[in-house]
């Protein structure tokens, strides 16, 4: 997991090659794979594991600015005792600004629906997300970090998750 994490995020922070030297736009429909670290938990205790899954999405870019759409389906081997963390849900949209050509900077916020079982009995939460994260784009693949605070009122549950993405923009 620390290799995927420092990975992602060396892909973020390095200086585009002269072949991916180019301005690029955030404009289009996206998709991606992303994993990484996922903390479930409620007033302080709980566990950690790892989260994997996907994303599709569309952005629009006027000037330095970018509006879009996500869609995301998650699953997680976080396991808190008796409580064990499913598959995630997640529509909502982001908004950013691009910095230097090809990084976004950009903030979330949306819907997420959780699968929880506790004592082997399954249920799904409803729940909001925030998030903020920042995307370099390398022609029409981008790599991502982003962090993410999930809550599910209903069963007093908070969630923290940092994730990195590949992916790719048609």
């Amino acid at each position: 997991m620390r290799i995927l994490a420092v990975s992602a995020l060396a892909l973020v922070a390095a200086t585009a090659t002269p072949a991916f030297a180019q301005d690029s736009s955030f404009s289009g429909p996206r998709i991606e794979a992303e994993g990484g670290w996922d903390h479930v938990g409620s007033e302080g205790d709980g566990r950690s594991g790892f989260v994997y899954g996907g994303a599709i999405g569309y952005d629009k870019q006027f000037n330095n600015v970018v509006i879009g759409a996500d869609a995301e389906i998650t699953g997680a081997t976080t396991k808190e005792d008796v409580v064990e963390a499913g598959r995630d849900l997640y529509v909502g949209g982001r908004a950013g600004f691009v910095v230097g050509g090809s990084t976004l900077l950009y903030g979330k916020a949306g819907y997420t629906n959780a699968r929880v079982s506790v004592a082997d009995d399954g249920h799904n939460y409803d729940g909001y997300r925030l998030g903020a994260g920042v995307e370099k784009n390398f022609g029409r693949f981008f790599g991502k970090v982003e962090y993410r605070y999930s809550r599910y009122e209903k069963i007093d549950l908070n969630r923290d998750q940092v994730v990195a993405g590949l992916g790719v923009r048609f």
